[in-house]
Protein backbone atom coordinates (compact mmCIF):
# COMPACT_ATOMS: atom_id res chain seq x y z
CA UNK A 1 0.00 0.00 0.00
CA UNK A 2 1.30 3.45 -1.10
CA UNK A 3 1.35 6.74 1.18
CA UNK A 4 -1.83 7.47 -0.09
CA UNK A 5 -3.30 4.44 1.30
CA UNK A 6 -1.70 5.12 4.80
CA UNK A 7 -2.81 8.85 4.71
CA UNK A 8 -6.31 7.69 3.67
CA UNK A 9 -6.43 5.25 6.69
CA UNK A 10 -4.92 8.00 8.98
CA UNK A 11 -8.20 9.88 8.20
CA UNK A 12 -10.23 7.36 8.62
CA UNK A 13 -9.06 6.23 11.84
CA UNK A 14 -9.33 9.65 13.65
CA UNK A 15 -13.09 9.03 12.73
CA UNK A 16 -13.81 6.00 14.66
CA UNK A 17 -11.57 5.42 17.28
CA UNK A 18 -10.00 7.81 20.47
CA UNK A 19 -6.57 9.52 19.26
CA UNK A 20 -5.27 8.57 23.00
CA UNK A 21 -5.90 4.89 22.81
CA UNK A 22 -2.53 3.19 23.59
CA UNK A 23 -3.04 -0.27 22.38
CA UNK A 24 -4.16 1.13 19.16
CA UNK A 25 -1.24 3.53 18.82
CA UNK A 26 1.11 0.96 19.00
CA UNK A 27 -0.45 -1.29 16.70
CA UNK A 28 -0.40 1.48 13.95
CA UNK A 29 3.14 2.51 15.32
CA UNK A 30 4.07 -1.46 14.40
CA UNK A 31 1.61 -2.00 11.31
CA UNK A 32 0.91 1.15 9.42
CA UNK A 33 -2.28 2.44 9.81
CA UNK A 34 -3.41 1.24 6.16
CA UNK A 35 -2.80 -2.53 7.16
CA UNK A 36 -5.19 -1.50 10.79
CA UNK A 37 -7.68 0.39 9.16
CA UNK A 38 -7.84 -2.25 6.07
CA UNK A 39 -8.59 -5.31 8.67
CA UNK A 40 -11.34 -2.38 10.64
CA UNK A 41 -13.43 -2.23 7.50
CA UNK A 42 -13.19 -5.98 6.50
CA UNK A 43 -14.57 -7.08 9.80
CA UNK A 44 -10.68 -8.96 10.40
CA UNK A 45 -9.09 -9.57 13.47
CA UNK A 46 -6.18 -7.19 14.19
CA UNK A 47 -2.63 -7.48 12.52
CA UNK A 48 -0.51 -9.34 14.47
CA UNK A 49 1.34 -12.38 14.79
CA UNK A 50 0.18 -15.62 13.14
CA UNK A 51 0.45 -17.50 16.61
CA UNK A 52 -1.51 -14.65 18.82
CA UNK A 53 -4.82 -15.57 20.73
CA UNK A 54 -8.02 -15.37 18.96
CA UNK A 55 -9.27 -11.70 19.11
CA UNK A 56 -12.28 -12.80 21.50
CA UNK A 57 -9.89 -13.74 24.33
CA UNK A 58 -8.42 -10.48 24.53
CA UNK A 59 -11.10 -8.80 26.84
CA UNK A 60 -11.78 -5.31 26.74
CA UNK A 61 -9.49 -4.54 24.17
CA UNK A 62 -11.57 -6.64 21.92
CA UNK A 63 -14.71 -4.48 22.69
CA UNK A 64 -12.94 -1.34 21.79
CA UNK A 65 -11.60 -3.58 18.25
CA UNK A 66 -15.18 -4.69 17.27
CA UNK A 67 -17.16 -0.72 18.21
CA UNK A 68 -14.49 0.53 15.50
CA UNK A 69 -15.20 -1.69 13.27
CA UNK A 70 -18.70 -1.25 13.11
CA UNK A 71 -18.57 2.54 13.16
CA UNK A 72 -16.04 1.95 10.14
CA UNK A 73 -19.07 1.06 7.79
CA UNK A 74 -20.44 4.90 8.35
CA UNK A 75 -16.96 6.39 7.43
CA UNK A 76 -16.45 7.62 3.64
CA UNK A 77 -13.00 8.91 3.60
CA UNK A 78 -13.50 11.01 0.38
CA UNK A 79 -16.63 12.67 1.63
CA UNK A 80 -14.61 13.25 4.64
CA UNK A 81 -12.07 15.22 2.85
CA UNK A 82 -14.63 16.98 0.87
CA UNK A 83 -16.11 18.47 3.96
CA UNK A 84 -13.15 19.02 5.24
CA UNK A 85 -12.03 21.29 2.22
CA UNK A 86 -15.56 22.81 1.88
CA UNK A 87 -14.73 24.32 5.33
CA UNK A 88 -11.29 24.93 5.21
CA UNK A 89 -10.23 22.03 7.02
CA UNK A 90 -7.25 19.91 5.66
CA UNK A 91 -5.27 16.94 6.97
CA UNK A 92 -1.59 16.76 8.32
CA UNK A 93 -0.20 13.30 8.19
CA UNK A 94 3.35 12.47 9.84
CA UNK A 95 5.49 13.16 6.97
CA UNK A 96 3.48 15.51 5.46
CA UNK A 97 6.35 18.95 4.91
CA UNK A 98 3.69 20.76 7.94
CA UNK A 99 3.93 17.65 10.08
CA UNK A 100 5.33 18.90 13.30
CA UNK A 101 8.49 17.95 14.37
CA UNK A 102 8.22 17.53 17.66
CA UNK A 103 5.22 14.69 17.50
CA UNK A 104 8.34 12.49 15.91
CA UNK A 105 10.04 12.32 19.19
CA UNK A 106 10.24 8.76 21.06
CA UNK A 107 7.70 9.75 23.43
CA UNK A 108 5.54 11.63 21.03
CA UNK A 109 5.43 9.25 18.27
CA UNK A 110 2.26 7.79 19.09
CA UNK A 111 0.53 10.90 20.04
CA UNK A 112 -1.34 11.47 17.07
CA UNK A 113 -3.45 9.45 13.83
CA UNK A 114 -2.91 12.89 12.14
CA UNK A 115 -3.72 16.59 12.85
CA UNK A 116 -6.74 18.48 11.25
CA UNK A 117 -5.37 22.02 10.61
CA UNK A 118 -7.50 25.26 9.63
CA UNK A 119 -5.94 28.56 9.27
CA UNK A 120 -2.74 30.35 6.57
CA UNK A 121 -0.10 29.62 9.07
CA UNK A 122 2.11 26.74 8.19
CA UNK A 123 1.56 24.47 11.52
CA UNK A 124 4.79 23.01 11.69
CA UNK A 125 6.71 26.39 10.87
CA UNK A 126 4.43 27.96 13.44
CA UNK A 127 6.14 25.60 15.99
CA UNK A 128 9.19 25.52 15.63
CA UNK A 129 9.28 28.38 17.60
CA UNK A 130 6.49 27.80 20.21
CA UNK A 131 5.58 27.61 24.40
CA UNK A 132 2.51 26.85 25.80
CA UNK A 133 0.74 29.18 27.88
CA UNK A 134 -2.45 27.22 29.56
CA UNK A 135 -4.24 27.81 33.14
CA UNK A 136 -8.07 28.33 34.47
CA UNK A 137 -11.10 29.10 32.63
CA UNK A 138 -11.94 30.97 35.83
CA UNK A 139 -9.49 33.54 35.58
CA UNK A 140 -8.49 36.42 37.75
CA UNK A 141 -7.67 39.74 36.73
CA UNK A 142 -4.35 39.20 38.18
CA UNK A 143 -4.30 35.44 35.83
CA UNK A 144 -5.70 37.39 32.58
CA UNK A 145 -2.99 40.63 32.78
CA UNK A 146 -0.23 37.90 34.02
CA UNK A 147 -1.23 35.42 30.44
CA UNK A 148 -1.49 38.72 28.29
CA UNK A 149 1.94 40.04 29.54
CA UNK A 150 3.43 36.62 28.62
CA UNK A 151 2.35 35.59 25.71
CA UNK A 152 2.87 39.34 24.06
CA UNK A 153 6.12 39.10 24.83
CA UNK A 154 6.68 35.86 23.71
CA UNK A 155 4.99 36.76 20.11
CA UNK A 156 6.90 39.81 20.16
CA UNK A 157 10.22 37.85 20.39
CA UNK A 158 8.45 35.51 17.44
CA UNK A 159 7.46 32.62 19.44
CA UNK A 160 4.16 31.34 18.40
CA UNK A 161 1.65 30.70 21.61
CA UNK A 162 -0.01 27.33 21.78
CA UNK A 163 -3.38 27.18 24.14
CA UNK A 164 -6.62 25.48 24.08
CA UNK A 165 -8.95 28.04 23.48
CA UNK A 166 -11.10 28.32 26.36
CA UNK A 167 -12.44 31.27 27.89
CA UNK A 168 -10.21 32.53 31.10
CA UNK A 169 -6.27 32.38 30.82
CA UNK A 170 -6.28 30.83 27.14
CA UNK A 171 -8.30 33.23 25.20
CA UNK A 172 -6.22 36.29 27.24
CA UNK A 173 -3.19 34.09 26.02
CA UNK A 174 -4.19 33.80 21.89
CA UNK A 175 -5.33 37.33 21.93
CA UNK A 176 -2.19 38.62 23.21
CA UNK A 177 0.21 36.78 21.14
CA UNK A 178 -2.10 37.27 18.38
CA UNK A 179 -1.96 41.12 18.45
CA UNK A 180 1.92 40.86 18.69
CA UNK A 181 2.67 37.73 16.39
CA UNK A 182 0.64 34.75 16.09
CA UNK A 183 -0.63 31.99 18.23
CA UNK A 184 -1.90 28.40 17.71
CA UNK A 185 -5.24 27.13 18.97
CA UNK A 186 -5.79 23.25 19.97
CA UNK A 187 -9.67 22.31 20.27
CA UNK A 188 -11.25 19.07 21.24
CA UNK A 189 -13.78 19.70 18.49
CA UNK A 190 -14.19 18.88 14.86
CA UNK A 191 -12.55 22.59 12.97
CA UNK A 192 -16.30 23.15 11.87
CA UNK A 193 -17.26 24.36 14.92
CA UNK A 194 -16.26 27.43 17.13
CA UNK A 195 -16.48 26.10 20.86
CA UNK A 196 -16.68 27.99 23.12
CA UNK A 197 -19.14 29.82 20.47
CA UNK A 198 -18.17 33.50 22.45
CA UNK A 199 -14.53 32.81 20.63
CA UNK A 200 -15.32 32.75 17.23
CA UNK A 201 -14.48 35.97 16.26
CA UNK A 202 -11.04 35.05 18.03
CA UNK A 203 -10.81 31.61 16.17
CA UNK A 204 -11.76 33.81 12.52
CA UNK A 205 -8.90 36.20 13.56
CA UNK A 206 -6.47 33.41 14.01
CA UNK A 207 -6.98 31.46 11.30
CA UNK A 208 -5.65 34.19 8.82
CA UNK A 209 -2.23 34.42 10.64
CA UNK A 210 -2.14 30.95 12.91
CA UNK A 211 -3.73 27.87 12.86
CA UNK A 212 -6.53 25.88 14.89
CA UNK A 213 -5.48 22.39 15.51
CA UNK A 214 -7.40 19.01 16.39
CA UNK A 215 -7.74 15.30 16.38
CA UNK A 216 -11.69 15.74 15.88
CA UNK A 217 -12.41 15.40 11.94
CA UNK A 218 -15.51 17.49 10.78
CA UNK A 219 -18.98 17.59 12.53
CA UNK A 220 -17.54 16.19 15.89
CA UNK A 221 -18.72 17.75 18.55
CA UNK A 222 -16.61 18.00 22.39
CA UNK A 223 -17.58 15.70 25.12
CA UNK A 224 -15.70 15.85 28.54
CA UNK A 225 -12.78 13.27 27.94
CA UNK A 226 -11.73 14.99 24.73
CA UNK A 227 -10.64 18.17 26.81
CA UNK A 228 -8.24 16.17 28.41
CA UNK A 229 -7.18 14.28 25.59
CA UNK A 230 -6.15 17.05 23.47
CA UNK A 231 -4.20 18.77 26.10
CA UNK A 232 -1.22 16.12 25.40
CA UNK A 233 -1.18 17.86 22.10
CA UNK A 234 -1.08 21.31 23.42
CA UNK A 235 1.71 20.49 25.95
CA UNK A 236 3.95 18.09 23.01
CA UNK A 237 3.47 20.74 20.00
CA UNK A 238 6.13 22.95 22.08
CA UNK A 239 9.38 22.61 24.19
CA UNK A 240 7.76 24.36 27.57
CA UNK A 241 4.56 25.03 28.68
CA UNK A 242 3.74 27.59 31.44
CA UNK A 243 1.09 27.35 33.81
CA UNK A 244 -0.34 31.00 34.34
CA UNK A 245 -3.48 29.96 36.95
CA UNK A 246 -4.73 26.42 37.82
CA UNK A 247 -7.52 25.64 40.80
CA UNK A 248 -7.04 22.14 42.81
CA UNK A 249 -9.06 20.64 39.71
CA UNK A 250 -7.82 22.40 36.99
CA UNK A 251 -7.89 20.91 33.34
CA UNK A 252 -4.62 22.95 33.37
CA UNK A 253 -2.59 20.39 36.02
CA UNK A 254 -3.51 17.81 33.37
CA UNK A 255 -1.55 19.36 30.58
CA UNK A 256 1.29 19.95 32.86
CA UNK A 257 1.42 16.02 33.84
CA UNK A 258 1.62 15.57 29.99
CA UNK A 259 4.23 18.02 29.35
CA UNK A 260 6.45 16.05 32.31
CA UNK A 261 5.28 12.86 30.70
CA UNK A 262 6.68 14.30 27.73
CA UNK A 263 9.85 15.14 29.16
CA UNK A 264 9.09 18.87 27.98
CA UNK A 265 9.78 21.76 30.30
CA UNK A 266 7.70 22.77 32.84
CA UNK A 267 6.88 26.20 34.28
CA UNK A 268 4.32 27.71 36.80
CA UNK A 269 3.73 31.50 37.73
CA UNK A 270 3.22 32.24 41.68
CA UNK A 271 -0.17 33.53 42.76
CA UNK A 272 -1.54 35.46 46.42
CA UNK A 273 -1.68 32.87 48.42
CA UNK A 274 -5.01 33.42 49.38
CA UNK A 275 -6.03 32.62 45.36
CA UNK A 276 -8.05 29.74 44.86
CA UNK A 277 -6.66 29.72 41.26
CA UNK A 278 -3.36 29.35 42.33
CA UNK A 279 -3.39 26.24 44.42
CA UNK A 280 -2.78 24.08 41.21
CA UNK A 281 0.43 26.30 40.15
CA UNK A 282 1.70 26.68 43.81
CA UNK A 283 1.41 22.70 43.92
CA UNK A 284 3.65 22.31 40.61
CA UNK A 285 6.31 24.90 42.29
CA UNK A 286 6.31 22.81 45.97
CA UNK A 287 6.33 19.19 44.40
CA UNK A 288 9.28 20.49 42.15
CA UNK A 289 7.85 19.36 39.33
CA UNK A 290 7.89 23.18 37.83
CA UNK A 291 10.11 26.34 37.29
CA UNK A 292 8.57 29.05 38.86
CA UNK A 293 8.88 31.86 35.95
CA UNK A 294 7.37 35.48 36.48
CA UNK A 295 8.27 37.00 33.36
CA UNK A 296 9.09 36.61 29.33
CA UNK A 297 12.68 36.87 30.17
CA UNK A 298 12.17 33.93 32.44
CA UNK A 299 10.19 31.70 29.91
CA UNK A 300 12.50 32.39 27.15
CA UNK A 301 15.57 31.07 29.54
CA UNK A 302 14.28 27.77 30.08
CA UNK A 303 13.22 27.58 26.85
CA UNK A 304 16.14 28.78 24.58
CA UNK A 305 18.32 26.00 25.06
CA UNK A 306 15.62 23.74 23.70
CA UNK A 307 14.10 25.40 20.70
CA UNK A 308 17.21 25.38 18.30
CA UNK A 309 18.24 29.14 18.15
CA UNK A 310 21.90 29.67 19.72
CA UNK A 311 24.65 27.26 20.64
CA UNK A 312 28.82 27.74 20.68
CA UNK A 313 29.33 30.64 18.95
CA UNK A 314 26.36 32.39 17.97
CA UNK A 315 25.92 29.65 15.21
CA UNK A 316 21.89 28.05 14.95
CA UNK A 317 21.64 24.61 16.10
CA UNK A 318 20.17 22.56 13.30
CA UNK A 319 17.08 21.44 14.55
CA UNK A 320 15.54 18.08 14.05
CA UNK A 321 11.90 20.18 13.57
CA UNK A 322 12.88 21.83 10.79
CA UNK A 323 12.38 20.29 7.05
CA UNK A 324 15.72 18.81 5.42
CA UNK A 325 15.61 21.72 2.48
CA UNK A 326 14.94 24.80 5.31
CA UNK A 327 17.92 22.91 7.39
CA UNK A 328 20.59 23.15 4.72
CA UNK A 329 19.60 26.99 4.10
CA UNK A 330 19.52 27.82 7.82
CA UNK A 331 23.28 26.21 7.10
CA UNK A 332 24.08 28.10 4.86
CA UNK A 333 23.42 31.65 6.62
CA UNK A 334 26.33 33.63 8.24
CA UNK A 335 26.00 36.73 10.66
CA UNK A 336 27.69 38.77 8.26
CA UNK A 337 25.03 38.15 5.87
CA UNK A 338 24.45 37.30 2.05
CA UNK A 339 22.57 37.45 -0.99
CA UNK A 340 19.97 34.96 -1.99
CA UNK A 341 21.31 33.49 -4.92
CA UNK A 342 24.59 33.03 -2.76
CA UNK A 343 22.54 31.26 -0.11
CA UNK A 344 20.98 28.88 -2.68
CA UNK A 345 24.31 27.97 -4.31
CA UNK A 346 25.91 27.24 -0.68
CA UNK A 347 22.84 25.43 0.47
CA UNK A 348 22.28 23.18 -2.63
CA UNK A 349 18.77 24.22 -3.52
CA UNK A 350 17.15 25.94 -6.10
CA UNK A 351 16.19 29.87 -5.80
CA UNK A 352 12.61 29.41 -5.29
CA UNK A 353 12.88 26.61 -2.84
CA UNK A 354 15.71 29.37 -0.87
CA UNK A 355 13.31 31.77 -0.58
CA UNK A 356 10.36 29.75 0.40
CA UNK A 357 13.11 28.56 3.11
CA UNK A 358 13.92 31.44 4.21
CA UNK A 359 10.32 33.05 4.91
CA UNK A 360 10.11 29.82 7.23
CA UNK A 361 13.11 30.74 9.13
CA UNK A 362 12.25 34.67 9.26
CA UNK A 363 9.01 33.76 10.46
CA UNK A 364 10.76 31.57 12.91
CA UNK A 365 13.44 34.11 14.25
CA UNK A 366 16.05 32.43 12.67
CA UNK A 367 17.03 34.68 9.99
CA UNK A 368 16.71 38.02 9.68
CA UNK A 369 16.96 40.50 6.31
CA UNK A 370 20.01 43.09 6.74
CA UNK A 371 21.88 45.23 3.65
CA UNK A 372 23.78 41.99 2.29
CA UNK A 373 20.43 39.51 2.06
CA UNK A 374 19.97 37.35 4.95
CA UNK A 375 21.81 36.65 8.09
CA UNK A 376 21.52 34.82 11.56
CA UNK A 377 19.91 36.89 13.90
CA UNK A 378 21.70 38.69 16.40
CA UNK A 379 22.34 38.01 20.21
CA UNK A 380 20.26 39.73 22.69
CA UNK A 381 17.60 41.36 19.87
CA UNK A 382 14.80 41.71 19.72
CA UNK A 383 13.69 37.86 18.86
CA UNK A 384 15.08 37.53 22.63
CA UNK A 385 18.24 34.88 22.10
CA UNK A 386 20.45 35.38 24.70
Amino acid sequence: MGDEDEVRARVCLTAVAPPSDPWLGAMVAEHGAAPVWSALASGAPPPGPADSPPVEAWGNAARRWRGWAQRSGKVDPDRLLDASAEAGVRFVAPGDPEWPGRLDEPRGSRLCYGLWVRGLGDLRNLCLRAVSVVGSRTATSYGAHVAAELSYGLAERSYTVVSGGAYGIDGAAHRAAHAAGRTVVVLACGLDMDYPRGHAGLFADVARTGALVSERPVGRTPRAPDFLVRNRVIAALTPGTVVVEAGRRSGALNTASHANDLHRVLMAVPGPVTSATSVGCHRLLREGRATCVTGVDDVVEQVTPLDGALVDEGRPRIDADLAPETARVLGALTPEGAGTATVALNSGGDLEGTIRSLGMLAAAGLAERCPAGWRLPGRGGRRGHR
